[in-house]
């Protein structure tokens, strides 16, 4: 596992990149187009330059890290490599295509397919592919440099010793703490997580209380380190939406369905720091 690949590099992609490379592995970036690719990689630097400026990292640090990488829009650099990350879109169809061409691509038999869902079935994934044994969820938390947690999830077809690679892939290599997840949807934080957003943006909807009065609520009441309108604005308003679909897909609990205001500020643009609005404004 000294060379990986990693598929998408937005928020979570990128972070994932980071880690690795500071890690000392390896890392074939791939993104679908060469504007996505470079955004991805000022996304990078700008997070190693931040770390630097805090005194986590050191310049030579940043050089070590950055001479791991490379960069491609052509999917089969992937090829010869025999763990693929995969961290695009929280979309259904687009992880799915992306699984069955990794399937066609990847020579290596035994090479593992991890992907970074928050949401979908390992075994929704891992059904498109031929070797449905050797894919396993493998899930960061935003920011991935900084967040410990890893969740590692098997399907029913997920094979122990893929699962041990991925546990040891994350605690050893990476120095992230595991948990075994079920395949679910939302697996064991989301599902826990996205409903207690979904209360927080109800109370914004039916004017119950305002965004910073919900927020400064919860940190100053209940020893949060962020409040709920602050915390999806980092998630990310689409990805918060698409995580609660499918939680309700799967278990049809009212509770869960997406609010209409959530999905009217998807549908506007607002999507949280990531473009530059969501519950609070943010300077880009």
């Amino acid at each position: 596992m000294d060379r990986i690949g990693v598929i998408g590099c937005g928020l979570m992609g990128s972070g994932i990149a980071e880690v690795c490379a500071r890690a000392g592995l390896e890392v074939l970036v791939v993104e679908r187009d060469e504007a996505a690719l470079e955004k991805g990689r000022r996304r990078i630097l700008a997070s190693l330059d931040k770390a630097c400026a805090a005194g986590k990292i050191s310049a030579d640090d940043i050089a070590r890290a950055t001479s791991k990488f490379r960069f491609s829009t052509r999917f089969d650099d992937l090829a010869d490599l025999s763990f693929v990350i995969e961290a695009v879109g929280e979309d259904e169809a687009i992880k799915l295509d992306v699984f069955r061409r990794l399937d066609e691509m990847v020579t290596d038999p035994a090479a593992i397919f991890a992907s970074n869902t928050s949401s979908i079935p390992i075994a929704t994934l891992a059904s498109v592919t031929s070797r449905p044994h050797n894919v396993v969820g493998l899930h960061f938390f935003n920011p991935v440099p900084v967040m410990k947690l890893v969740e590692v999830t098997a399907s029913l077809l997920t094979s122990a010793d893929t699962v041990e690679a991925a546990r040891h892939f994350a605690s050893e290599r990476l120095s992230k703490t595991p948990i075994s997840s079920p395949d679910r949807a939302g697996f064991v934080v989301n599902a826990l997580l996205i409903p207690y957003l979904l209360s927080a943006i109800r109370m914004v909807e039916s004017g119950v209380a305002t965004p910073e009065d919900i927020d400064t609520g919860m940190v100053l009441g209940c020893a949060h380190p962020m409040g709920p309108l602050a915390l999806t604005d980092l998630i990310g308003l689409d990805t918060t939406a698409a995580v609660a679909e499918s939680l309700y897909a799967e278990l049809r609990e009212p509770h869960l369905a997406p609010p209409p205001l959530l999905s009217r500020m998807v549908a506007a643009g607002r999507l949280g720091r990531k473009s530059g609005e969501g519950f609070y404004a943010y300077a880009k």
